[in-house]
């Protein structure tokens, strides 16, 4: 359970700098050089870390206990770009990143 705000944060991370990346390439395909490796490589990379920033903001939602309109606005801010850079320092200088420990049920 430790490990799920370590790993939101690694993937929110990581999609922000596969939106950079994607712009990087559609800049390249749109742009003078009109070639579109860039965005083949950059799109699919983007696609899935897009898809498991929503996932793991749904778990981390639920361990952390978020509010709806706090688990809304992380799963909203996966769409604009780098904007999920600016919900995880948020959500971390508000203490939301943290899970409760929760005592072992003794074993009979």
């Amino acid at each position: 359970m430790r490990r799920i705000p370590a790993l939101f944060a690694a993937v929110a991370i990581a999609e922000a700098c596969s939106w950079a990346a994607l712009l990087i390439g559609m800049f390249f395909k749109y742009g003078p050089v009109g070639d579109e490796t860039g965005v083949q490589i950059a799109g699919p990379i983007h696609g899935a870390l897009f898809t498991a920033y929503l996932a793991v903001t749904v778990v981390m939602a639920r361990v952390g206990r978020w509010k709806w309109w706090v688990t809304l606005l992380a799963l909203a801010s996966s769409v604009p770009p780098f904007t999920t850079l600016v919900f995880e320092r948020w959500a971390r200088s508000r203490g939301l990143l943290t899970v409760a420990e929760v005592e072992p049920v003794p074993q009979s």
